[in-house]
């Protein structure tokens, strides 16, 4: 059997035949690794090119620090920015400077307030720990406050035009993925073939945000649709592997897909989502819209907010309550309850 317990007369679709043979299934140790693949193409600050000392300095208390690859990436970047938008040394800068730098972000970039949260906690980690500049009061000073701005969610309608709208496999089969599982982007992309559990209908996400694992289910008819895909490329390990460069004919693409060893990027997938959301006329159409949509739909069918929380990995309910906003049952509920109030009263 191959991976997914691939059925002999397994078919695919346009892009390629399945080849002969069978590949072994190795497939049923849970958590198993492969060794020679980072699974999300993440490379640790430890290794940048460092323009400054300090960066170097800042990258190893990231280390020490932080666990999470993504983390210390995140934290890097918003101490590089300042010092590209200056153009010299961070470590040089002063209060003033810093100051002058949230400013633009706020009013010039117009930046989220979870991003600039972020930027915020990366520089008070440089300057107040690091460099140890005990009398700055810009980070007493910086109040960032949500918009309470809901996410942007589809119709099921829309869900089905998109996803039609995509029509190479290597993007639509992804997308579908993320919209049907309710992952993350990143999550989806660096899923290995060890992470199916056809038979059972589990899909495993390993090492998501907060460096958490799950389990999720995963309908038969998705698992089947992995399962012709992966019969195209039958990369050993990566469920979604980078297409490269080369020859954009079927055996080129099958040859390269076979033996890469970085799955595909971010940008790529999110790049043609784009592209058919401008041919859709559609407002917000990006991949992390299907995760809420998936949240929002599940929701209006009756799901309970703790089941929606576990599925998409949340670390608190009250992050997972923004659905209830979005929901048409949640108005149709508060109708309901509010016209009740009114039964038996006198008039």
């Amino acid at each position: 059997m191959s991976y997914y317990n691939t059925p002999r007369n397994s078919s695919v679709h346009s892009e390629g035949r399945r080849p002969k043979g069978q590949v072994k299934n190795n497939t049923q140790r849970k958590g198993r690794r492969h060794p020679d693949v980072d699974r999300r193409s993440k490379i640790d600050p430890l290794s940048y090119d460092h323009r400054y000392p300090c960066m170097k300095q800042f990258a190893e208390l990231l280390a020490l620090r932080y666990d999470a690859t993504t983390t210390r990436k995140g934290y890097y970047r918003q101490v590089r920015l300042v010092g590209d938008h200056y153009d010299c040394d961070p470590s040089i800068l002063s209060e003033d400077q810093i100051r002058g730098f949230f400013l633009h972000l706020k009013t010039e970039r117009n930046w989220k307030p979870k991003t600039l949260r972020a930027s915020a906690a990366a520089l008070r980690l440089f300057y107040e720990e690091m460099l140890q500049q005990e009398y700055w009061d810009i980070f007493n000073q910086l109040k960032i406050r949500d918009h309470d701005e809901l996410p942007a969610v589809l119709t099921r309608e829309q869900v089905i035009a998109l996803l039609q709208h995509i029509r190479l496999r290597r993007y639509r089969i992804p997308a579908k993925l993320i919209y049907v599982c309710g992952l993350r982007l990143s999550e989806c992309l660096s899923l290995t073939v060890h992470d199916i559990n056809g038979k059972a209908g589990k899909l495993w996400v390993r090492g998501g945000k907060g460096g958490k694992d799950r389990m999720v289910p995963i309908p038969p008819i998705m698992v089947d649709d992995l399962r012709r895909y992966w019969a195209f490329h039958r990369n050993p390990v990566l469920l979604f592997p980078s297409v490269g460069r080369g020859r954009c004919d079927q055996e080129g693409l099958k040859t390269r897909m076979f033996e890469a060893t970085q799955p595909m990027t971010v940008s790529a997938l999110q790049r043609l989502m784009n592209i058919a959301r401008k041919e859709l006329h559609l407002t917000h159409a990006s991949p992390h819209t299907l995760r809420h949509s998936f949240a929002t739909h599940l929701v209006e069918a009756g799901a309970s907010l703790h089941m929606v929380k576990e599925l998409l990995g949340h670390s608190h309910i009250n992050t997972t309550m923004v659905y209830l906003h979005l929901t048409h049952r949640s108005d149709q509920d508060s109708r309901r309850l509010v016209e009740s109030l009114c039964n038996d009263l006198p008039r």
